[in-house]
């Protein structure tokens, strides 16, 4: 299959390129398309390969001994999955999981490198990305830690609201409860409440967003 090159581009790693750039590179990358449940990535296996998102969406996660998920992100087309292993050569410390149908690039660490060598520039992006991953971990654990549970879930409604008007995209109260760090019983209460105060519309398969206001004063007051 032919990367493409204008979705090269939309990856921050590499946003700073001009298109003749992309173009000498592509051939570094691969694509492969993953079906709905597999497993692209597993914590504790060594990683010489980096993957990016470039359609669909992909559960990144940690389980625990008692086989608990805690999700930390989905990942977004133009997203890096596991640059953190690939940066310090130690093992993947997430699970990823394809919640569709995805598509995704990858390239080799050492081809990576021998880029960023070529282009100082996606070099300097890199650290930009890394430090918006730290950043996004200290939200996650400011999250867990200061926010109560209705705040969490409603800021999960919000985060994943489709391009709709109001529409949640379909994810199950377990994976919101994975996100969240409580059960699926509690965000099943969470979202009745707020069903019940009139934010929201509960249809078969998917959350309808009626006051976006409204829920984002019950994240600003859960805080």
């Amino acid at each position: 299959m032919t990367v493409d090159v204008t979705f090269l581009r939309s990856i921050p790693y590499f946003s700073v390129m001009s298109t003749a750039e992309l173009e000498a590179v592509k051939t570094l990358f691969s694509e492969k398309s993953v079906q709905r449940g597999e497993v692209i990535l597993r914590e504790g296996e060594l990683s010489d390969t980096l993957f990016f998102v470039a359609t669909g969406a992909v559960k990144v996660f940690k389980t625990s001994a008692q086989g608990k998920e805690q999700i930390l992100s989905i990942a977004r087309p133009g997203e890096a999955l596991n640059d953190i292993p690939v940066f310090d050569g130690g093992t993947n410390p997430i699970n990823a999981q394809a919640l569709g149908t995805v598509t995704v690039y990858s390239i080799k660490k050492e081809r990576l490198q021998s880029i960023m060598q070529q282009y100082p520039r996606v070099a300097l992006n890199t650290s930009k990305v890394l430090a918006q991953r730290m950043r996004q971990l200290v939200t996650l654990v400011e999250d867990l830690s200061f926010r109560h549970v209705l705040g969490r879930v409603t800021k999960i409604l919000l985060a994943h609201a489709g391009d709709g008007p109001g529409n949640s995209e379909h994810l199950t109260q377990q994976e919101m409860a994975a996100m969240a760090g409580t059960a699926r019983e509690v965000v099943a209460r969470s979202l009745k409440a707020l069903e019940e105060q009139g934010h929201i519309r509960l249809e078969r398969h998917r959350i309808v967003i009626t006051d976006r206001k409204a829920l984002e004063d019950i994240i600003e007051d859960s805080a």
